[in-house]
């Protein structure tokens, strides 16, 4: 992201909310108040407000990024707080852990401080910034002229939403935060196979990590049974514990009991959850390219053609740093050495032919970048001669359907739609000692 922003490729987010009547708050059976819930797009879709643009980095990471203080109790007028239990706490805990981490006055800290000066009674304590002149500290006032003063209309800028309320109040939860499972469940409706695939493998690596069996039971048989039969049986096959029939997998054990509604089976799903989706384009995405001395110099010529319009960052990997001259005698510069160019930097890799091919076939680095790449789902593309690294890896020499491309240039068009999919989850990738 920071080198992203110093070139000028600032990222984006779009700000979207959904908005629930006040009437229908109690329609979608489960707590809008539990902030561990969401709403489906498909049941409340989101309304796009605006747009964030990261458009410079900070100059001082101290005093941009550590003192910065945010605090949730910040609202304009016509915005107020609803009653999620997680929200009230940070309003308090917050400002609190300002006052503790940065100091009483951290609002007047440049970061902190609003673009347009605010004139109020703030003053004196720790570490105060500005010089107040004076001795009035309170409003209304008489001693200054009843200065700062407030217009009527600022004096009523905020209210105080009157929610209208009736009952017990009572220090517990509701009954509606008991239901652990059904959203557990849509997540997993929701997800491609390759991530459902992916989460059990996740949850079966953390629990092969607990040494102690009855808790990998119960967290088989009391929690991954509830989301979704499915989950519990690819964790079992991982972890080496059955599932349990469902008359007792359901039952809590008495000693340690996990509270819990009903448990709600059903098969709804929620797509806008998934990841598994074709990009629109590849702005910003970042292309390792694998050379060396004797390069096709050709080869790397359309390379940078192909992905320069569609606004690819485009790095020559190397053995080492400096320069390196191609087949055409061009001088090329290294952008990353290897030992300082990890494949998880990339989103994609391409091998070019000519006599650096040869040596990359015998660099175990070499093969180990694109052993991972492939592993990892990553589109690859060797052109010419340089399908000899995919050998010496023991990869697939072509294999469109699952992101992999030899031969000339010409493959360089639909590699780069290859990479709009940003994975290919569905490789074999058992034998890969990546």
């Amino acid at each position: 992201m920071f080198e992203s922003i110093e070139r000028g490729d600032y990222p984006q987010w779009e700000f979207g909310i959904q908005v629930v009547d006040e009437e229908d708050q109690l329609k979608f059976g489960y707590d809008l108040l539990d902030p561990t819930k969401i709403i489906p797009e498909e049941d409340v879709p989101v309304r796009r407000i605006g747009k964030m643009t990261l458009n410079r980095n900070p100059d001082n990471y101290f005093a941009e990024t550590e003192q910065v203080a945010f605090h949730v109790g910040h609202v304009v007028p016509g915005i107020d707080f609803t009653n999620d239990p997680l929200l009230q706490g940070r309003l308090f805990s917050y400002l609190d852990t300002q006052l503790k981490r940065v100091g009483p006055n951290f609002h007047e800290l440049p970061i902190n401080r609003p673009l347009a000066p605010v004139r109020n009674n703030e003053r004196d304590a720790m570490s105060r910034i500005q010089i107040n002149k004076g001795r009035v500290s309170y409003f209304p006032n008489s001693l200054d002229g009843g200065c700062p003063m407030h217009s009527p209309e600022a004096v009523q800028a905020f209210r105080t939403y009157a929610e209208t309320m009736e009952g017990t109040k009572i220090r517990q939860r509701s009954d509606s935060f008991a239901d652990h499972f059904s959203q557990a469940r849509l997540f997993w409706n929701s997800m491609a196979g390759w991530e459902k695939q992916h989460i059990a493998n996740a949850v079966a690596f953390e629990l092969n990590n607990c040494t102690e069996e009855k808790v990998r039971d119960r967290a088989l048989n009391e929690l991954m049974v509830n989301i979704h039969e499915d989950l519990a049986a690819r964790v079992s096959q991982q972890i080496g514990i059955p599932v349990k029939p469902a008359s007792t997998a359901d039952k809590p054990t008495p000693s340690a009991p996990i509270p819990s509604g009903p448990v709600k089976k059903h098969d709804k799903a929620s797509p806008a959850l998934s990841m598994d989706k074709t990009a629109q384009d590849l702005k910003g995405r970042h292309v390792a390219v694998l050379a060396g001395e004797g390069v096709d110099g050709d080869q790397l010529a359309a390379i940078e053609k192909a992905f320069k319009g569609a606004e690819v960052v485009v790095e020559i990997v190397a053995a080492h740093a400096g320069t390196f001259k191609c087949s055409k005698g061009s001088t090329i510069r290294v952008n990353r050495a290897a030992p300082n160019a990890a494949s998880v930097f990339y989103d994609a890799v391409v091998v070019p032919g000519g006599k650096s091919a040869e040596m990359l076939a015998k660099s175990g680095a070499a093969i180990n970048f694109v052993q991972e790449c492939f592993h990892h789902g990553k589109p690859i593309a060797a052109l010419g001669d340089g399908s000899k690294l995919l050998q010496a890896a023991h990869l697939p020499q072509a294999d469109a359907g699952h992101g992999v491309f030899t031969g000339e240039a010409a493959v360089l068009s639909a590699f780069m739609d290859a990479m709009k999919k940003h994975r290919f989850r569905n490789r074999a990738v058992a034998g890969v000692p990546a």
